[in-house]
């Protein structure tokens, strides 16, 4: 069995962290759910996402939608009260040079867009969505592999414009200093958070309820370091509903 919490994990937040999912483990032991003692963050994600033994996980949107969906359990949303969307809702932000003259996404289209992976939905896709209403996607790309590295190599110079988690952006606001040097050009449309998972004959109830239970039981430090202010329901549907770049996009 696995359990793995790594997608807003940084050194920042290991702490809390594993405290948190103390927490989740002793209310999963308690409503009769196996749980392993400790967090593994270190595999690789998708070997976690399609583990048959999955206890708990945290995956993106866009990989719930195009390869998950139909292989494991949707446990709920947590909320991480992103500003400007619906409890379990969150939004990109457009983030470019502090010094940066240009104004409008539509001022960026010639420029450099680094992003973390093409299956990110909100490095990624929200950015493609965005764009695309403005009539023209970018054609000079680059891969960071990392939302903290998409900022860091805009305040470096190396690319012009990327498109961040809102969750991340408030978390490299708050721990990096090159943050200073970045400000926030656009957002994009809310669309649902990333979801808890598990493998798809979890006893979802008991999970749902022993990690609800968990964030009301975090104290108010790292609840606040964490972000999180509850656990909410989003129907499998709305996840589906979001779109995707067509292939090659």
């Amino acid at each position: 069995m696995i359990a793995s919490l790594m997608m807003y994990l940084r050194p920042e937040t290991a702490a809390a962290t594993a405290r948190y999912w103390a927490l989740i483990r002793d209310g999963l032991r308690a409503r009769g759910v196996v749980a392993p003692e400790e967090l593994d963050n270190a595999r690789e994600e998708f070997a976690v996402w399609k583990a048959r033994d999955l206890t708990l996980s945290q995956t993106c949107g866009m990989p719930y939608r195009l390869w998950l969906h139909d292989q494991v359990a949707l446990i709920g949303t947590p909320d991480f009260a992103v500003e400007g969307c619906p409890p379990g809702y969150y939004n990109s932000v457009f983030v470019v040079r502090a010094n940066d003259p240009r104004e409008t996404i539509s001022d960026f289209r010639a420029a450099r867009f680094t992003y973390n992976q093409t299956f990110s939905q909100s490095g990624y896709a929200a950015a493609y969505a965005h764009c695309s209403a403005e009539g023209f996607w970018f054609a000079d790309r680059s891969q960071s592999h990392g939302h903290r590295n998409s900022a860091k190599t805009v305040a470096e110079g190396r690319a012009d414009i990327a498109a961040l988690d809102g969750v991340s952006w408030r978390l490299i606001q708050r721990y990096d200093a090159f943050a200073g040097g970045l400000r926030v050009l656009e957002t994009t449309t809310p669309t649902p958070g990333l979801p808890y998972i598990a493998a798809a004959d979890t006893d979802r109830e008991a999970t749902f309820a022993a990690v609800r239970d968990a964030i009301a039981g975090l104290t108010p430090e790292d609840a606040a370091t964490l972000g999180l202010r509850g656990l909410v329901e989003i129907p499998k549907s709305a996840y589906l509903a979001v779109p995707s770049p067509p292939d090659g996009a």
